[in-house]
């Protein structure tokens, strides 16, 4: 009787080990999950997060989703977010899904990027412009605001996810001083962009965009839209046009071909692969941008 009851304690006892911090609401394993609504937010959550044991982080969209404008919800996508502990997104109007997400997701934590007293929003017409991570200033006030968030949605992880956040702030006011003294002299400061992305970056590195050649992307510009903006270009001193890696440069080629305007390309980070290489993507691409800037604008 004693072997049997000295078993059964053994028995008990191991199933309460098995049990035993295993689980978390919503029945997933330990781990704190982050999924993030696109691809800048997965760059600064995984800077954020480098290194932090028990901490993963999934983007939703696909490596080729661009900004998302009208973006519709999958059910791939819900799934993703059933086994979230918290939900990082641009906010500012990027995700118009959102208000879905909150609905169905009840108990899901939503961090919010652009909640930060130190983003002055620019607007088209009545609507927020939501590019503010194109802005490098912002983009340092958007992980500040991920950071602050994550910590109280996940505060045994807190120290080093401000440690992290402190790191990678240093990279980015860097990177800040280094494409002010490259871009603050240059000649000329004219720009033709694709679509609405870059206004935040023009703002901080005293650029000015003349004309946009697609509002929205994806939609072609009207006859009179394309006259306007040609009109525009000839008048520049320096012809030079901007297209995206994300979208279709014809209405661009069009443009080039009546004015004889230079075609470039700036990349508002939104597209690209999410893993570790991803770490010094948004880094990578600003240099790129800025070197491509410094070029055009001579």
């Amino acid at each position: 009787m004693k072997r049997i009851l000295i078993a059964m304690l053994l028995v008990l006892l191991a199933l309460g080990a098995a049990g035993c911090g295993t689980q978390q609401q919503g029945g997933h394993d330990k781990k704190f999950r982050i999924v993030t609504s696109f691809y800048p937010m997965y760059i600064d959550a995984i800077n954020i997060t480098k290194g932090v044991d028990g901490v993963e982080v999934v983007n939703m969209t696909k490596p080729q989703t661009g900004c998302l404008h009208d973006y519709q919800l999958t059910t791939e996508d819900m799934k993703t977010l059933e086994k979230a502990d918290a939900f990082i997104v641009n906010g500012a109007g990027m995700e118009s899904f959102l208000d879905k997400v909150i609905k169905q997701q009840k108990n899901l934590k939503i961090i919010d990027a652009s909640k930060s007293d130190d983003i002055n929003f620019l607007k088209d017409g009545d609507e927020v412009n939501p590019h503010v991570w194109l802005s490098v200033t912002y983009n340092i006030a958007q992980v500040e605001a991920i950071t602050s968030q994550l910590c109280e949605a996940d505060p045994e992880h807190a120290d080093a996810y401000r440690k992290n956040a402190l790191d990678y702030v240093t990279k980015l006011t860097a990177l800040r001083e280094e494409i002010h003294k490259e871009l603050d002299n240059l000649p000329h400061k004219d720009i033709v962009t694709f679509h609405e992305a870059f206004p935040y970056l023009a703002k901080e590195f005293k650029l000015n965009i003349i004309s946009v050649i697609e509002r929205e992307p994806g939609t072609e510009p009207t006859p009179h839209e394309l006259e306007e903006t040609v009109a525009k270009v000839n008048a520049l001193p320096v012809k030079v046009l901007f297209t995206e890696p994300q979208y279709s440069p014809t209405a661009a080629q069009t443009i080039a071909g009546e004015t004889g305007a230079k075609m470039y390309e700036l990349d508002p980070v939104v597209t690209g692969e999410a893993n570790e290489e991803a770490m010094d993507a948004y880094i990578t691409a600003m240099k790129k941008n800025m070197e491509v800037l410094k070029e055009a604008l001579q």
